[in-house]
């Protein structure tokens, strides 16, 4: 049974700041009980995550805290979205606010610097949660130059949102989209400025490579971590494709593979309760 969610919730959740290491990293905190701490994607901040899927994280029993990289939203500091520097801020928030037995989620890009983290900082880390992410090393599909056409657009319109995040073949997911959107877009007070255009765009220069996430490091952990590792993805993923966590069948031992059809780069906004559930059912299984 869901437990009930103690206020505030993630649209009313204030936001939070603690000095750490010579910066500010602004934060949210909701619920009570076992800490989730969530990396987010490509040009977003506290204000891009689907209200509906923190709070039911948060029904399910965790605390949920979601931040904003260094020097981006309101966050001070250095801006950078090379996964090797970004994974300093989940670790310095985890040591700042003394969380143990914590899960680690990491989506798109968050989920690389996640996966740096547990690499070269196993303590403390209890599970590891990837949504819309790559694994390291060379991929059998990569990404549709449809995505670098559309990230580094100033705005996104609600069609692509769709295209970029869900599956815009699907009218089911469409009108996902547009409910996810239309949460999301609740919050009108205490937000984080957007990511700046010019700093995103330099990360999109040259289109799609091969490999994106050249870390045998971090392969090797994945081959022989403990620590249990979740992945949701979409079907047609157009820029980190699950087909490339596919292939590594038989190679990861505590990697759980959950694909919903239909679906895109953001399938915990298409499916916010069940993505939830879900982790929530992964991380009491383990």
């Amino acid at each position: 049974m869901l437990k009930t969610l103690n206020r505030p919730d993630a649209l009313n959740a204030t936001t939070q700041f603690v000095e750490t290491k010579g910066r500010t990293l602004a934060y949210r905190s909701i619920g009570e009980g076992i800490p989730i701490l969530l990396c987010t994607r490509f040009r977003a901040t506290l204000d891009d995550w689907d209200p509906a899927f923190l709070d039911a994280l948060a029904q399910n029993g965790f605390r949920v805290i979601t931040f904003d990289y260094s020097g981006l939203g309101r966050s001070t500091g250095t801006m950078s979205y090379d996964p090797a520097a970004m994974l300093s801020d989940p670790l310095d928030l985890i040591r700042a606010l003394d969380l143990e037995d914590v899960v680690l989620g990491g989506w798109s890009i968050g989920g690389m610097a996640t996966q740096l983290l547990l690499t070269l900082h196993p303590e403390r880390i209890r599970a590891m949660i990837l949504i819309g992410t790559t694994p390291p090393g060379d991929l059998v599909k990569m990404a549709e130059q449809l995505f670098y056409d559309l990230a580094g657009r100033e705005s996104y319109s609600l069609e692509d949102t769709a295209a970029l995040f869900f599956e815009p073949a699907s009218e089911a997911s469409r009108a996902a989209a547009a409910r996810s959107q239309s949460r999301i877009n609740a919050r009108t007070s205490d937000k984080s400025p957007p990511v700046p255009i010019e700093f995103a765009r330099a990360r999109l220069v040259g289109g799609p490579v091969n490999p994106v996430f050249p870390a045998p490091n971090v392969m090797e952990m994945l081959m022989s971590t403990p620590v249990p590792i979740l992945h949701i993805g979409g079907d047609h993923d157009i820029i980190f494709p699950v087909e490339n966590w596919y292939a590594l069948n038989g190679l990861l031992p505590t990697t759980t593979l959950v694909t919903f059809p239909a679906a895109g780069h953001g399938p915990q906004h298409q499916h916010p309760e069940l993505s939830a559930a879900i982790i929530a059912g992964f991380v009491a299984d383990h």
